[in-house]
């Protein structure tokens, strides 16, 4: 939770807040786009006994017994200015998985901008030196002069826009049992192809002044 910091973290924690506010209140640039991205794992799961129908005074029954499927990873990229995002499916979350995602960011869904700016979580998947190891050095170097990494501070997830997407996602695609890849992809397909036709972008509230008032107790006494 938010409120658990370590005092001896308070003041890693409000620098990398206010580098996300700043960027979030930056003014929108369509050469210089903002794009938040987050993932998360889907559970493959199959009924093992078909549900029985309900009848007359007695609802529809379940059988709690599942069948494991596997695991599938879920990429979300979304421009809150834009009300755009884009949700990939994959077998696997390493730093190979993530480069290549990021690149296709880059270049199909915005091959034309100067630069990229991308809020995301610190794991250590998130890193430049990830294109390094799925890439040619020359390769590696040409997608990093395009991208400017900025990170929720640890504890701050709340802070990164895609976490709330993959929150609508979850609540409207995985509240139902998913027992192989097609589905779920194709229910994937759908949800962001319907959330990008009908919701608009995002209008971030939360500045930094805010922060330096509403969350003062997380920020370091100032050593005289």
């Amino acid at each position: 939770m938010m409120w658990c910091i370590p005092p001896d973290q308070s003041a890693e924690f409000v620098c990398a807040m206010e580098a996300v506010l700043d960027v979030y209140h930056r003014p929108y640039d369509p050469d210089f786009p903002l794009v938040c991205m987050d993932e998360t794992s889907k559970q493959l799961v199959a009924e093992t006994r078909l549900p029985l129908p309900p009848l007359p005074g007695q609802p529809e029954r379940y059988d709690y017994e599942y069948e494991r499927h596997g695991t599938a990873n879920i990429f979300l990229f979304t421009e809150p200015l834009g009300g755009w995002r884009r949700v990939a499916v994959t077998d696997r979350r390493t730093k190979v998985d993530w480069a290549w995602q990021v690149r296709e960011l880059l270049d199909v869904h915005y091959p034309e901008v100067e630069r990229v700016t991308l809020v995301l979580d610190n794991l250590n998947t998130h890193t430049y030196a990830s294109f390094y190891e799925a890439f040619e050095p020359a390769e590696a170097r040409r997608l990093i002069a395009r991208l400017e990494l900025v990170y929720t501070p640890k504890h701050g997830s709340w802070l990164n826009i895609a976490e709330i997407e993959l929150n609508v996602l979850t609540r409207q695609c995985f509240c139902q049992t998913i027992a192989d890849w097609a589905t779920l992809e194709g229910e994937v397909v759908a949800w962001e192809a319907d959330r990008n036709a009908s919701q608009t972008g995002v209008d971030w509230q939360f500045t930094t002044a805010d922060a330096r008032v509403k969350l003062k107790r997380l920020y370091p006494k100032i050593q005289n």
